[in-house]
């Protein structure tokens, strides 16, 4: 079952008793601390535009250890090259506008709606969300961006407008310090990369440890 959220009250509920999909709540807002509240518990908002805001907390997540991700010999080739330069925190607008605004295969629109970007980059102006910039020449051409909560970085969404612009983020953000990487769902370009899945306890354990 999924609970409606009281407007007077900034809380959640157990994340253990999301639907089968995820969805735990609706409701509520995109205010910096509710979204703090939500990601330091396993929760995340998604939803498309007009709809009311959803929550979700994944039965099981998708996760990078950035000692086990996988670097191709081309990748290592593209990455020594220098022709791509990578940054991070520099074009944090930049970034999320671009992740909402990429066409993506067999998706219509994006999910990351204005009041998203909006919510992110006071996030972002707050030192609790972050981006990694990937340049060609001078000109943003990849890119990702998401939360810190402790060691764990909870991605939300990446870019590329080149070939392999969005693997270099990645594989940067692993070599950053972090210790897990939260990429929430699962696809085949993450799971190339070395991505697993594991439990939301297992998840929880890890935020809960981090945060002691």
């Amino acid at each position: 079952m999924f609970f409606q959220l009281p407007d007077n009250e900034l809380s959640f509920p157990n994340p253990a008793l999301a639907e089968e999909d995820g969805l735990l709540a609706v409701g509520g807002d995109l205010s910096l601390e509710r979204l703090l509240l939500a990601y330091s518990n396993g929760i995340f908002p998604w939803f498309s535009e007009g709809d009311p805001i959803l929550w979700y907390a994944p039965h099981q997540r998708c996760v990078i250890y950035p000692d086990k991700i996988k670097i191709s010999k081309s990748m290592r080739k593209v990455i020594n090259s220098g022709m791509l330069v990578v940054t991070n925190n520099t074009a944090f607008a930049e970034v999320i506008k671009n992740c909402a605004s990429t066409p993506r295969v067999g998706q219509d629109g994006t999910w990351i709606t204005n009041e998203m970007q909006e919510a992110y980059i006071n996030l972002h102006q707050n030192g609790f969300a972050h981006s990694v910039e990937v340049w060609l020449n001078e000109k943003l051409v990849g890119g990702l961006y998401g939360l810190k909560i402790n060691g764990v970085f909870c991605g939300e969404s990446m870019f590329s407008h080149v070939s392999n612009a969005s693997k270099v983020a990645l594989i940067y953000l692993s070599k950053s310090g972090v210790d897990l990487i939260d990429c929430q769902i699962s696809n085949d370009h993450l799971l190339s990369l070395g991505a697993e899945m594991i439990s939301r306890e297992a998840y929880l354990k890890i935020l809960q440890a981090e945060s002691d």
